[in-house]
Order: C-alpha cells, then structure tokens, then sequence
C-alpha cells in the first residue's frame, strides 16, 4: 500500500531486501538476478566489502560539511576524475539532473559572454536530461513535457546523427552557444550518437566558437568498457556530466569542465549543499579504485561484447525484433510492439530488466557481472522475448 508517498511512480509489486554482487534478494526470500542495477546505478554490484567498509570508516568520521570550508576528500575525487577523463575542473551536486542543469548554466555564461541575448542550446530528438524545468525542456520527450507548459526557451530541437541538421541549425540561429549530446541515449532507447557524428560535432562547435556538451549521466562510469562512452569517438568535449555509477548507489553527480569552460563559473553563481559531501566523495573513489583495481572497464567491455553478441544472434533475426544494439554492459533489444509487461514476466524468471520507449529491453547490469551470470541472463531472457514474439 503506498501510504502517504506520492503517486508518480508506477511500481513493480516487488520490495527488495539485500543484495551481494549481480543478485538481490526481496522481502520473502527469492533471489533475483539483477540486470538493471538501480538503472546504472550499482556500478561494483551490492553489497561490495571494499565499499562497505570504506563507507562504515566514513560515517564514523564525518558525513557531511559545507562547501564553505575546504573538503579534502572532494579535492582528491576532482582530481581523480579529472584524470580518467581528461578534464581540468569539477563540481559536484547530487544527481544527473543537477549535472545536466549546471552544464546547461555554463552554456548561458558562455552565450552571454559572447554577445547572445537569448543564448540557445542544440538538442536532440529522443533525448532525456532530467525532470527539472530546464531539463525537461532540454529533453526530447512530449510525454515529458505534457502538464508542465511553458516549457524553458533557449532549446533547438534537431534528429540525432543527422549532419545535415546541426548544418541548417547553425544558419537558422545565429544565437546558438552550445551542443547538448548523450554519447549514448539511455531512456531514449540505448540509441548512440555515432562517433563519427561526435567528431563532426566538435569540427562545428570549433567553426562556431559552440561549447561542446556530453551528457554521460547514464552511458559514462565504464559502463561501455571505457571509463566514457565518447572516449571511443576520441573527442575532447568542453563540458561532461555525470551521476548514476559514480559512487555506486551514494548519490553525487559532476560536471568537469575542460579548457575555457573548466573557468567559467565564479564564486557565487552555482553551488550546491550537499554536493560533493565527505561521505559521497569516500563512496566516489572507492568506486573509481574498484573498478581500475577488478579490471571492470575490461570486464564490461569483455562479457558485455559476449552478451550483445549472443543476443544478436538468438533474437536479432526473429520476427518481432526490430533491433540488438549496445556497447560494454549498456544493451538494447527493440521490439516491433510495446512490451512493458515483459518486465513482470521476467520478474516472475528470476530476473530484473526494465523497457524504455516502450518497445526496448534496457539491460544495465553492474561491471561486476560474471561470465556464467551473463549466460543465466541470457537463459532467462531469450525464452521470454521468443515466446513474446511468438516464435516459442
């Protein structure tokens, strides 16, 4: 019974106990295999000891304090971040959307700075960046939007990888400041942003003096086997965002900054409460330390490859099946039909999945995942999708 909470979530008539490793536990004892991992969130899996016991060591130190006073453990969290990704600055909030909100401000600045009025921002069809006014309306979903009129002007709407477009937006609007991409759409499907496209995307940001942005809230932490998706596009952006995997379940996000937007924020014009806190930048790099120290980028990349092979080949030629894309542990599987009621079927497998758009499986299992887990993943999940679509 949902009691006093309010009713935006529609949820799963399932209230989970505990977790270790890949597998969850609900409140009457079955165990789940968990493919979702808190939507990219559980990035070592649960109940990690190396995690555990660097979270029990910081709570009996210090939680929380204010960014007024200087916070070693966040200066030591910016550096590390900025060394996998190649960034010259940090600041932390508590979330994707905060992340995304604090990229879309710094685009503002460099607008205004150069002379816009009304600065505006590239964005793309299918795209999702939070639930916020300005991250609504930076997202590419009406049924988003729908209750929440006016929408934040400073947004040009453009289809994804379509060359032709970004082009005709730069024409069109002589006030454009920045481009705002997910290297790879999570709600939107698991649709990337080709990394050719991304290539151009940076040639025309340069020709237009545009701030290239990354959204890579959902797609970065290793999830495709390198610690950031556009990492294998080899491009350098401006600004990157980032929340979800990053500390493993402690809520944090980041946006780095490189070059002249790493700059552009000045005492005053952003900051956070909780972002950044002793107790989020301890889970932050413990995460970061797992992952490099277990190999997790190679594993992701490895039985991720396995899986997204596998899949392809059991379901990518069957009637019904539209599509199997992915990359590392960030897999699609679209369908021709709505298919939300697979999730409760796969429920009752054993197994935790969720449907996005729709019409396609999301699988986002923690890097930790075994060899032998992505064969019951995949024992449990074929079956499903074959009788689906009729073909069991």
């Amino acid at each position: 019974m949902p009691g006093h909470l309010m009713q935006n979530y529609s949820r799963l008539s399932l209230a989970l106990s505990h977790g270790q490793g890949a597998w969850v536990w609900d409140i009457e004892g079955r165990r789940y295999l968990d493919a979702l991992a808190g939507i990219a969130v559980n990035t070592v899996g649960h109940a990690h000891p190396r995690l555990v016991a660097a979270l029990r060591d910081q709570v009996g130190k210090l939680i929380h304090c204010s960014n007024v006073y200087q916070i070693p453990l966040q200066e030591q969290l910016a550096d590390r971040l900025c060394e996998v990704a190649g960034a010259d600055a940090a600041f932390f909030c508590n979330s994707g959307l905060e992340a995304n909100e604090a990229a879309l401000k710094l685009a503002r600045l460099w607008g205004h700075a150069r002379g816009a009025a009304l600065p505006r921002i590239v964005v793309f069809d299918g795209a999702f960046h939070g639930r916020s006014l300005a991250t609504l309306s930076a997202t590419g979903n009406p049924k988003v939007h729908k209750g929440f009129e006016p929408l934040v002007e400073g947004f040009v709407r453009v289809p994804l990888n379509d060359a032709a477009a970004i082009e005709r937006a730069a024409q069109q609007h002589p006030d454009l400041c920045a481009v705002f991409i997910e290297a790879i759409q999570g709600e939107g499907g698991i649709r990337p942003a080709h990394p050719e496209y991304l290539r151009l995307l940076r040639q025309i940001c340069d020709r237009n003096g545009w701030l290239l942005m990354i959204d890579e809230v959902q797609c970065g932490m290793g999830r495709t086997g390198r610690w950031l998706a556009h990492h294998w596009a080899d491009v350098r952006p401006d600004v990157v965002a980032m929340a979800k995997g990053l500390a493993s379940g402690v809520p944090i996000g980041a946006v780095l900054g490189y070059g002249e937007a790493a700059r552009l924020f000045q005492p005053g014009q952003h900051g956070s409460t909780f972002g950044g806190n002793p107790l989020a930048c301890r889970a932050a790099l413990e995460t970061l330390a797992i992952v490099e120290d277990e190999g997790l980028l190679e594993n992701a990349s490895r039985v991720g490859g396995w899986l997204l092979e596998q899949l392809r080949e059991r379901l990518g030629g069957l009637a019904g099946v539209v599509d199997v894309r992915g990359s590392g542990l960030m897999i699609g599987i679209e369908l021709d039909r709505a298919c939300a009621e697979l999730v409760a079927q796969a429920q009752q497998a054993g197994l935790l999945i969720n449907v996005t758009q729709e019409r396609v499986i999301r699988l986002l299992p923690p890097l930790i995942l075994r060899q032998e887990e992505a064969e019951q993943l995949l024992a449990l999940l074929v079956p499903l999708v074959q009788r689906f679509v009729g073909v069991a």
